[in-house]
């Protein structure tokens, strides 16, 4: 497996560790739709929520939530829709972002809640 997969396994690893802290019910993972992905969905109370995870070895080139891109929102919408639907839920939607930055041992994550508001 190339590096950039690694770490961007090891950093979904590192976000599910911390929601679950947060008391997030993780319900998938790595859930496919058509052409899209979500990393994980969780729910929270009243709330399924859709957390894209994105992980860096460094900021140097850009914080890692500025990677998401609009395609990649719509994409995103689209396959929370039909996750609801098809599971039958009728909760709010919600889209998070988990930024993190793993570097030589040391971590940094940021939780973006609402994150689409933002873009």
């Amino acid at each position: 497996m190339a590096d950039h997969n690694l770490l961007g396994k090891e950093g979904e690893n590192l976000a599910v560790e911390y929601l679950m802290l947060k008391e997030y019910e993780i319900l998938e993972r790595n859930y496919r739709y058509q052409k899209a992905e979500v990393d994980i969905i969780a729910q929270r109370d009243q709330t399924l929520v859709a957390i894209e995870v994105k992980t860096r070895s460094t900021a140097n080139f850009g914080n890692p939530e500025e990677f998401v891109k609009p395609k990649q929102i719509k994409r995103l919408l689209k396959v929370m829709n039909h996750y609801a639907e098809e599971n039958q839920l009728e909760l709010d939607i919600r889209f998070d972002i988990l930024a993190i930055v793993l570097n030589k041992g040391n971590s940094k994550v940021e939780h973006i809640q609402n994150a689409f508001l933002y873009f």
